[in-house]
């Protein structure tokens, strides 16, 4: 008898709590939104296209609590060179082991850990996951009304990705690849 006291106390404990908790789900239209990247190096740039497989952020009200977001590395897409003129080779560059590695590593991840608001501006602070290496980052992100944008400068020698880089190798002269690259994020929910 006791055990059963105690079990509908606890059962009416959880139900009690469970109504109010307001966390909800947002989750992403991933054929809505895009990522734009820049990789520059001492003679240029280039820049590409990189697709979202699934993602969400966790929010408690206006407060952004958590969220994941998968990109798929396979899509790598470059976008200022045409077929034909290098594009293929380029791409097939990025996605070998120099680089990403997308047959080992098809998808990159990002986890929010926490989110600080001032007004429509999120400072996330999130484990992003690239060729199973994980590093912290921190962004700004906006939200305007459904969509949300961000800029979001990575190291990628913090994951691994070593070729051409100036932080690795020595005498590159005008070879080198910079470390930093951009990505210009635009999510619809």
């Amino acid at each position: 008898m006791r055990n059963h006291v105690k079990t509908a106390a606890l059962l009416l404990l959880a139900i009690a709590f469970s109504a109010f908790n307001t966390t909800t789900v947002e989750k992403l239209m991933v054929k809505d939104s895009s990522i734009t990247w820049v990789g520059k190096k001492v003679t240029g740039q280039h820049e590409g296209t990189i697709n979202l497989k699934s993602g969400y952020f966790m929010m408690d009200g206006e407060t952004m609590v958590g969220g994941e977001f998968i990109i798929d590395m396979t899509s790598i897409n470059v976008t200022d060179l045409q077929a034909g003129k290098g594009k293929e080779k380029l791409e097939g560059h990025l996605k070998s082991d120099d680089f990403f590695g997308v047959e080992a590593f098809p998808t990159a991840k990002l986890a929010v850990k926490r989110a600080a608001r001032n007004g429509n501006t999120y400072t996330v602070t999130a484990d992003l996951t690239i060729k199973g290496k994980t590093n912290p980052i921190t962004f700004d992100i906006t939200k305007n009304g459904a969509d949300m944008t961000a800029n979001v400068t990575i190291d990628r020698s913090k994951f691994d990705v070593r070729y051409g880089s100036g932080s690795f190798f020595d005498n590159l002269g005008d070879k080198t690849i910079y470390d930093d690259f951009d990505l210009t994020v635009n999510l619809s929910f």
